[in-house]
């Protein structure tokens, strides 16, 4: 049975790209799970063991020397420090994390966090080493200009990701092409981007190649992006043109594409491309643009021929195959009448 619009409009990609076109706001509860509270419990009891320890020494109960006494005191502080930071990214995780329905979007905010994460504690670690907060932030300073005046290509590409992260040209999963790189998106990391190249040098047509491509995220920056995946219409259109005569059988002609370009495509797709036209109808797009059928339309040629040309729309990875297939079998059907359709001579043999 075809999706209905409502069932597809629960899908979680779906749904997410109608509340970003419309302000639709739909939202679930999350819970914690087994092992999210386990791990709360553990960082709880870490917490309370830290003031426990910093308690009996800072009142002296263990006897210590004071120069011993100050390092325990700024090596607790420095673990509850960071025993928060883990507790408080777990609980974004479970709680904020938890809401993004979107895979592929989830996994990246979960590498931002991460990385968050660990300068924090990379920031507490030195400011335990160190004797005040002056100097740790005086040697991350120093240590950051350095790092930043050798590596501005690398950081370029950071920023680059995170406008990946923020704008959406693309994510994992998606068809893409960005200058002469043509592929889909296997992986989106802090500083390239991995493509599964499709076409190519060596190959025609949408067939993979067999090559990955890596490119710098900076590349987003200064390229144009053409991404083939927006999740609300998963389609392209493509077309197939015939030269005919002027004086050729238009009627028949189109007819006849038309309904041999429909049999191919089957009613599954029709109808489904119908229920897409339905859910943008809910957007700003203007939906009429969206034919569920496939168009014939016929244009005068530069070599004094018209060109009969029916227009369809496809999934990109199976654009190839469809397409062969519909020459093959409009070929066969136009050719059983060429009195009809008036082929230019060998132009179909």
């Amino acid at each position: 049975m075809p999706e209905t619009a409502e069932e597809i409009s629960q899908q979680p990609e779906v749904r997410k790209e109608l509340q970003r076109a419309t302000g639709e706001k739909r939202g679930h509860k999350v819970q914690a799970g087994g092992r999210d509270k386990f791990w709360f419990v553990t960082h709880a009891l870490f917490l309370v063991g830290c003031a426990v320890f910093y308690f009996l020494i800072g009142s002296k109960l263990i006897p210590l020397p004071q120069p011993t006494i100050n390092i325990a005191g700024r090596i607790l502080r420095g673990t509850a420090l960071i025993v928060v930071v883990l507790g408080f990214a777990r609980g974004v995780s479970v709680y904020g994390l938890g809401r993004v329905e979107d895979a592929s979007v989830r996994f990246t905010l979960q590498r931002i966090m991460h990385l968050v994460v660990a300068l924090l504690i990379a920031f507490i670690v030195v400011s335990v080493i160190f004797v005040n907060w002056y100097t740790a932030l005086a040697a991350l300073g120093v240590g950051s200009i350095v790092i930043g005046l050798a590596v501005q290509t690398p950081m370029k590409s950071f920023i680059g990701w995170i406008y990946i992260l923020v704008r959406q040209p693309f994510r994992v999963g998606d068809r893409i092409k960005i200058g002469d790189a043509t592929g889909d998106v296997i992986d989106v990391g802090y500083l390239d981007t991995t493509l599964w190249e499709f076409g190519g040098q060596y190959i025609s047509g949408d067939h993979p190649s067999g090559r990955l491509i890596k490119f710098p995220n900076e590349k987003v920056l200064e390229e144009i992006v053409y991404n083939y995946s927006w999740p609300l219409f998963p389609y392209i259109w493509n077309e197939i043109k015939f030269p005919v005569a002027y004086n050729a059988d238009l009627e028949f002609i189109a007819s006849t594409m038309q309904r041999i370009t429909e049999e191919e495509l089957g009613e599954e797709m029709l109808k489904r491309i119908k229920t897409f036209r339905d859910l943008l109808a809910r957007t700003p797009v203007d939906e009429l643009e969206v034919r569920e059928r496939p168009r014939v339309i016929f244009r005068v040629s530069e070599n004094t021929w018209l060109e009969a040309i029916v227009r369809y729309v496809v999934s990109p990875r199976e654009a190839g195959r469809v397409k062969t297939r519909l020459i093959k079998k409009l070929l066969v059907a136009l050719n059983a009448a060429p009195e009809r359709v008036m082929f230019p001579a060998g132009a179909n043999r």
